[in-house]
């Protein structure tokens, strides 16, 4: 059973979630960094140095959003990142965002679907996704594709909220993320589905070693997991 943002309504995960981006975008930014108490942003900067070594020229950045991971991944001193997303709201204040910043020459985002990824195989150095392989329709579908434009031996870093295991953590953890992240969200937001569908999203969502499994059964190998935060969330790190 998909965990989706509108229960009540017939379409399917893909189209409720670029809905869902599209009806917050303009709050996004705001309510992650204040949700997150601004740990996103550390999170995202720890990401990014695993790739380091690799020095990627060719990035793509997966559920871009807004771009902060695209934005980011520029401490790698590439010569270009994509961002696709499939909310056009997201999109549109990402592109505000890179114009305000005159990074538009560097950061190119485009609309695009995860799971059908309009470029052509081996393509690029690096693929990075940022809390946004639990929002894929079909989590498989999507990864075998990031795989599929990775050159060989290239990587991909992907950072996800995962569930802390430990006392007291894990009682506190839940706590928030279903009685009081819900409530703030839908006051900023106005949209009372998209933080109750994030909670939801992460409990369903197969994290730590789970995870690694689909990694490497759709091809990935020298999977890595790091656990940031207590377990808040993680970095996974796969191999083409």
């Amino acid at each position: 059973m998909s965990v989706v943002p509108y229960k009540e309504k017939e379409s399917g995960k893909k189209e409720q979630v670029a809905e869902m981006f599209n009806n917050i975008s303009k709050k996004y930014d705001f309510l992650n960094h204040f949700l997150s108490l601004g740990i996103d942003i550390t999170w995202r900067k720890k990401a990014i140095k695993m790739l380091k070594d690799d020095q990627p020229k060719l990035i793509l950045d997966i559920a871009t959003g807004t771009g902060d991971f695209a934005i980011e991944a520029l401490a790698l001193n590439p010569d270009k990142v994509i961002g696709v997303d499939i909310s056009a709201g997201m999109l549109e204040e990402g592109k505000k965002k890179m114009k305000k910043r005159k990074l538009d020459h560097l950061i190119d985002m485009q609309m695009g679907d995860s799971e059908k990824l309009l470029f052509e195989d081996n393509k690029f150095d690096a693929v990075i996704v940022s809390f946004g392989v639990r929002n894929f329709e079909n989590l498989e579908k999507g990864l075998a594709d990031m795989y599929r434009v990775l050159k060989p031996g290239a990587k991909t870093v992907i950072v996800e909220f995962s569930k802390p295991k430990k006392f007291p953590m894990k009682q506190g953890y839940n706590f928030y993320f279903k009685y009081i992240l819900p409530q703030i969200g839908k006051l900023v937001s106005k949209d009372n589905s998209a933080y109750t569908y994030l909670p939801e999203s992460v409990q369903a969502f197969p994290d730590g070693n789970d995870f690694l499994k689909v990694l490497e059964k759709v091809g990935f190998k020298n999977t890595k997991c790091k656990p940031l935060t207590f377990g808040i969330s993680s970095i996974y790190i796969g191999e083409k």
